[in-house]
């Protein structure tokens, strides 16, 4: 049979693609060298309870009432329904097990990953600069945050969706047309209900149409690239405002413009820092407020506009410098703190997608910057050698993740004032019944931040369960004073007074904590019982039939609810109590010696 030659451009060709999906399967295997470790981990008590396995509307999977809930409501004050009904999948898949949770988002950065070096490729050709790119990009160890966090999937899958806009993008910009227009921006609107961080792509596409495309050498007028965008501008506009609008409520007292522009600057030169040296590294940093240096936010200004500066001086030369450090400049706009949401000064899981703007300058700058062949081999090795450092920087990162308790005290360890990581440990020995401990955490915490609501909440509720009412309910009335409307601290006080035997003042609590916050099925439950106490059986029973109304799996206020109903000789009713108890609670034996059992 006779052998048939490849040609040579056929012969390269085939070696691109053997090339191309080596260095497929090489970026597969670091990611899971590094992450596959969380698949073993447990969730974490910071915000994976409201994302997840405390949020009955996610627990229950995916149902009509979550779907729709997902599109018009938000989850833990964000509006982003594909990473909402994402999470509702994997409950339906995996239930509690936070295994399947972890390995949903190793899946979902492993496809990010491969799609960023397949665009790069797609757009530059460069096989081996795209490789270092997209291995940098997957394991470097600021990606842990978004890897190893449950609740961050938002940003993982938004990845994947800005990877795909972004190649979709490349074959309109190669052939324009309209359904491949409508593609990429259908793409763009799955991206933004995943996270609306990705209101910046429009900006990212301008800069790629500069380099590597080269749309503004061609025959387009940069005005005509502008207008192209326009559609996706009024997209982004969209999510931004269902985000500001979602955000509302928890948006925190603001900060002086001067001093959140100044944390903004500094943590901008701060993020370049841990791109180099990304140690230590922690799951929240706290605010300085107005504690900066002067000369430090100058030296931020002055080395932010020398590189600017020097992007734009060169970039006919070399115009990657404009893609990749604008790239990083105005990706990281809408979280570098000029709009405040939360007290941290900035946040590993933020670099996710902007710091591929560095890694692209850093791979083309460095590769055109040594030419000889000894130089090439260096760099070979160098950069091996780089991507073997984060890889292992980035696994014992990683570890830190396998709990709560773990994360907490990494933090403590590598932070200094950090109320929110002493409050987060406390949390976790309060659910543990280690109330000594957690009562030592939370008055660090106080000691660090007195006015923080959280600590004293938490607080307060050690102390009650130690016996110790009056400090509880002391620490209560100052919180309350300070956040007249904060419905948990008027529930957490009912409790201590319940606790302390004072029904009747709980009454009012209670019904305080019902006022602030409409459904509250624990507070009904809790006010039953003290109305019980007091003799108002009819009113009890109104509450317990609320608290079930509105958590409908509340075994224990359907055992109360029926004790009533037992009592006001409504035996039919009383029965139909015990059994919805007993569905929800299969071993209830209070339950089951009522129903005669």
């Amino acid at each position: 049979m006779p052998v048939i030659a490849l040609q040579p451009s056929q012969q390269v060709k085939s070696r691109a693609r053997r090339q191309g999906l080596g260095v497929c399967v090489f970026l597969v295997a670091i990611t899971w060298l590094v992450f596959g470790q969380t698949i073993r981990y447990d969730f974490v008590n910071y915000d994976d309870n409201t994302y997840v396995y405390a949020n009955p509307t996610i627990t229950g999977g995916l149902t009509a009432h979550g779907i729709v809930r997902a599109f018009t409501g938000t989850h833990s004050r964000n509006w982003h329904p594909l990473t909402t009904l994402s999470h509702m999948l994997d409950c339906q898949l995996w239930g509690l097990r936070p295994g399947g949770h972890h390995l949903t988002n190793v899946i979902l950065h492993t496809i990010a990953v491969v799609l960023l070096f397949l665009v790069l490729l797609q757009m530059t050709g460069s096989v081996w600069r795209s490789a270092f790119v997209g291995a940098v990009f997957a394991i470097h160890p600021l990606r842990v945050e978004s890897v190893a966090w449950i609740s961050e999937r938002k940003d993982v899958l938004s990845a994947v969706f800005f990877m795909l806009t972004l190649g979709a993008y490349v074959r309109y910009a190669r052939c324009p047309s309209l359904s491949r227009y409508l593609t990429m921006s259908m793409l763009f609107v799955l991206g933004l209900m995943s996270k609306p961080m990705l209101v910046t792509v429009p900006f990212i596409l301008l800069l790629l149409d500069y380099w590597p495309l080269k749309r503004f050498a061609g025959r387009l007028s940069a005005k005509r690239l502008i207008l192209e965008k326009i559609p996706l501008f009024a997209l982004s506009a969209a999510a931004g405002v269902a985000t500001l609008w979602a955000q509302e409520p928890v948006r925190t007292e603001q900060l002086p413009l001067i001093s959140r522009l100044g944390n903004g600057v500094l943590s901008y030169m701060i993020y370049v820092k841990q791109l180099i040296w990304p140690v230590p590294l922690a799951v929240f940093y706290p605010h300085p407020q107005d504690t900066l240096p002067s000369w430090e936010i100058v030296l931020a200004i002055l080395l932010l506009a020398l590189a600017s500066a020097a992007a734009i001086a060169l970039r006919r030369k070399y115009p990657y410098f404009i893609t990749g450090w604008f790239w990083y400049l105005v990706m990281l706009l809408p979280v570098i703190g000029l709009i405040q949401v939360g007290s941290q000064a900035h946040a590993d899981r933020y670099t996710y997608l902007p710091q591929i703007g560095l890694y692209l300058l850093l791979s083309w700058a460095i590769t055109d910057a040594l030419v000889s062949q000894l130089q090439r081999r260096i760099l070979r090795v160098a950069a091996g050698v780089a991507v073997v450092a984060l890889a292992w920087c980035a696994h014992i990162q990683a570890s830190n993740w396998r709990n709560g308790e773990s994360l907490w005290k990494h933090t403590i360890a590598v932070t200094s004032g950090n109320f929110i990581a002493h409050n987060g440990l406390g949390h976790l020995l309060l659910n543990d019944g280690r109330l000594d401990e957690a009562i030592e955490e939370f008055q660090i915490a106080l000691k660090i931040d007195p006015r923080f609501p959280e600590a004293q909440k938490n607080l307060s509720v050690a102390l009650t369960e130690k016996g110790r009412t009056d400090e509880a309910v002391a620490h209560l009335q100052t919180l309350i004073a300070e956040h007249p409307d904060d419905a948990q601290g008027h529930y957490n006080l009912g409790n201590a007074l319940l606790k302390k035997g004072d029904s009747r003042s709980a009454i009012a609590a209670y019904q305080k904590a019902l006022l602030a916050r409409s459904r509250y099925p624990a507070a009904h439950y809790n006010l039953g019982i003290a109305l019980d106490q007091n003799g108002r059986i009819d009113e009890a029973i109104a509450h317990y039939q609320k608290a079930v109304r509105e958590q409908p799996d509340y075994a224990q206020a359907y055992y109360l609810l029926g004790n009533d109903l037992l009592r006001e000789a409504r035996v039919d009713d009383a029965i139909a109590a015990y059994e919805r108890a007993l569905k929800n609670r299969a071993k209830y034996p209070e339950v089951e010696n009522n129903l005669g059992l």
